[in-house]
């Protein structure tokens, strides 16, 4: 169990070529949105893949939180502080069959993200 953080994706289904566009990440930041405004208390989101990872980010801008500028480049195992006005980020890539059968996701590596917001949770 990991309490106080929050795992995130940005489209809700697979589209074509695994490339949502524009239009699609669009109809979803609603759900994105509507799930954030549930969890007001978290303290870590884990956005999954650079796209989950910008609009995280833009959505946080958009509520005042205080986004470095220029903003952190993604990458997996980035770390974005942007407490006090909002929540640390903890950047990995998507788990998607592209990334997890060609090794540039790993299990260790999935584990090692998750491994540091327990950390950064003070959970034992």
């Amino acid at each position: 169990m990991l309490a106080g953080a929050f795992v995130s994706a940005i489209v809700r289904c697979a589209p074509p070529d695994n490339k949502p566009i524009p239009a699609e990440k669009e109809n979803c930041r609603g759900w994105l949105e509507a799930e954030l405004d549930l969890l007001r208390d978290v303290e870590v989101i884990v956005p999954l893949g650079g796209m989950a990872y910008a609009q995280v980010l833009r959505i946080l801008h958009g509520r005042q939180v205080s986004v470095p500028k220029p903003r952190p480049r993604f990458a997996h195992g980035l770390e974005v502080d942007l407490r006090p006005s909002g929540p640390m980020l903890i950047a990995s890539y998507h788990p998607s069959q592209q990334n997890t059968f060609t090794g540039r996701l790993t299990e260790v590596m999935l584990d090692e993200v998750f491994e540091r917001a327990r950390a950064l949770l003070d959970w034992p």
